[in-house]
């Protein structure tokens, strides 16, 4: 596997899943902020509990690209980078988060 980036845009992961491409989006806010928007299809996995999470997480990597996200782009970022430091290495965050979807790929996403 090639070195990967740490970050993707919101504008390649939109092109990948219109290609087709089987990711795993995981979302990492907490539970109130995942009722407030969400991108469907994601999984919710609040931060706190990857590291419980890891070997369900580690299954995933096996199988597709991980993409995780949150409101911004930081929760997000360190998550991928704990998640790299633990053995994991098929995973990105996606930058500017949820924020940045709903500014840049879906307006019917709701902004907080």
């Amino acid at each position: 596997m090639p070195d990967l980036p740490y970050e993707v845009s919101v504008s390649e992961v939109k092109t990948r899943l219109d290609a087709g491409e089987e990711l795993v989006l995981i979302d990492v806010r907490e539970p109130r902020e995942h009722q407030i928007c969400r991108i469907d299809g994601a999984l919710l996995i609040p931060m706190n509990t990857v590291p419980q999470r890891l070997q369900e997480i580690e299954v995933l990597a096996d199988e597709s690209l991980i993409v995780v996200y949150c409101h911004h782009g930081v929760r997000s970022l360190n998550t991928v980078a704990w998640l790299r430091k633990q053995g994991v290495g098929n995973c990105v965050s996606m930058s500017g988060g949820v924020e940045a979807w709903s500014a840049t790929i879906d307006p019917k996403v709701p902004r907080y």
